[in-house]
């Protein structure tokens, strides 16, 4: 009995440390987002990038099956308000028609292109340009995953800043500018990320969101709830506390140069998006290099989430994997303070939190339901437990719509954020839980060495 009672003390302490982090980030997160609303209305981009100091831009975009999305979300970009850019499209050995959809919409033509950086990916199987619009090339390969994907992107971008947006993914009109913004404010500046927000349901016109609408499926709700907390206001929190660890695959901004100098994405990792800024900030400071990673949540980027209970489980799953790799491929930084805020911090949190945290959880409520079922838990301690592991989370959701609200409110009807407060609600019943068991499964894959990526079943905005 006694050992049971002991997992559940732990698991309360967990629960509690975790819940309570994501809370003060949330926080730190709502008062830097308060002075950056200041500082984002009293800022002219068109001004200030219409000076010498902008710095011209390729848009890399990985696609793989993209059939669906691909032209509408290529044709968004083409549209986007930037001084110089340049849009590189890598079609990763494709199985559907992707390529004959580019091919047709853009009108392409063989290239004379070269490899510019030389890291190291699948064979190439043809550079194409569009005749319709100078600044777009597609790179057709053998298939290598999303980071091989990049680094194809990297050798054939002709820019000194590289943008890496999904092929599924819609930005806003004026993204660009706010992301590299703080690329021609501080030259310190390596890396900016940009928020995620779910464009299921929404309303899209010629590539741009027009009208945004909460989800009707409820899974893509509860991952709405998710994004906010973690996603927006976690990594808010993170990037004030100048301790990023995550820019994500989706939408971010680097300095080409130090990508090309840390060796690209790395292949041997499913996490590839983490895995990289880890190892830039392992390096960087290793080398005693006064830098930044920075991450805003204005700048946009619209991008569709799973929809049934399969897709998102392999997504998780993949998630929680790539997760490990990239903390075992930079373990120099755990509880390491010349590493910072990053070593001291945000790494021991996100192994000890996120990593090994699942673990916790599953014996934690297998501890519960067994002093239940015989009768050995007193009512004080299944009550701290509940509310530690459950109502803790709601309060934090809660908080993280209610934040929403008062920064960006991007749902602006009183039926959906009554919606989203009733879907903070019930997840912590059952999708709390079920997600618990998706990071286990991908704990699994991780120490067996399995590297399981599935793939999301697109729909046409």
């Amino acid at each position: 009995m006694n050992i049971f009672r002991t997992i559940i003390y732990i698991s309360i302490i967990y629960f509690l440390l975790v819940n309570l982090t994501y809370i003060a980030l949330n926080l730190v997160a709502f008062l830097a987002l308060k002075k950056e609303k200041i500082k984002f209305e009293v800022t002219d981009l068109q001004k200030t990038f219409q000076s010498e100091f902008y710095k011209p831009l390729s848009i890399i975009v990985p696609a793989y099956n993209e059939e669906k999305t691909i032209t509408e979300s290529i044709q968004a970009m083409l549209s986007l308000t930037y001084p110089e850019f340049e849009i590189v499209v890598v079609n990763d050995g494709s199985k559907d028609d992707t390529l004959k959809r580019l091919r047709e919409k853009f009108n392409l033509v063989p290239s004379n292109r070269t490899n510019k950086a030389d890291l190291t990916t699948a064979k190439i199987r043809g550079v194409y340009d569009s005749l319709d619009y100078p600044n777009l090339v597609v790179v057709d390969k053998e298939n290598g995953g999303k980071a091989d994907s990049l680094n194809a992107g990297i050798n054939y971008a002709h820019f000194p800043l590289v943008c890496n947006i999904d092929a599924d993914s819609l930005i806003e009109s004026d993204a660009l500018l706010r992301l590299v913004e703080p690329f021609v404010e501080d030259k310190r500046v390596v890396a900016a990320g940009g928020s995620i927000r779910i464009a299921n349901d929404c309303v899209v016109e010629e590539g741009k969101v027009t009208r945004v609408k909460l989800p009707g499926s409820w899974l893509a709700r509860l991952q709405i709830v998710e994004y906010l907390r973690a996603f927006l206001f976690g990594r808010v929190g993170w990037a004030a506390l100048e301790g990023l660890m995550i820019i994500s695959g989706a939408f971010g901004i680097f300095r080409k140069s130090h990508l090309i100098a840390a060796g690209g994405y790395s292949r041997d990792t499913i996490g590839e998006d983490m895995e990289l800024v880890l190892k830039l900030n392992r390096k960087l400071k290793e080398q005693g290099r006064d830098y930044r990673t920075v991450f805003l949540p204005d700048p946009v980027c619209w991008t569709q989430v799973p929809e049934t209970i399969k897709t998102l489980g392999r997504q998780r799953r993949r998630w929680q994997q790539g997760l490990g790799q990239s903390l075992m491929m930079n373990k120099e930084l755990l509880f390491n303070r010349d590493y910072g805020v990053v070593g001291l911090l945000a790494y021991p949190f996100f192994f000890f939190g996120e990593f090994i945290g699942p673990v916790i959880e599953f014996f934690g409520y297998i501890s519960l339901f067994i002093v239940l079922f015989f009768g050995w838990a007193s009512l004080e301690l299944v009550l701290t437990f509940l509310t530690v592991s459950i109502l803790l989370r709601i309060v934090l959701s809660t908080l993280s719509i209610l934040f929403e609200q008062l920064t960006f409110r991007k749902y602006e009807n009183l039926r959906d954020n009554g919606k989203l407060l009733l879907t903070a609600f019930l997840e912590g019943f059952g999708y709390q839980q079920l997600h618990m068991i998706w990071r286990l499964q991908g704990l699994y894959d991780f120490l067996k060495g399995k590297n399981i990526w599935g793939e999301q079943q697109r729909k046409e905005f």
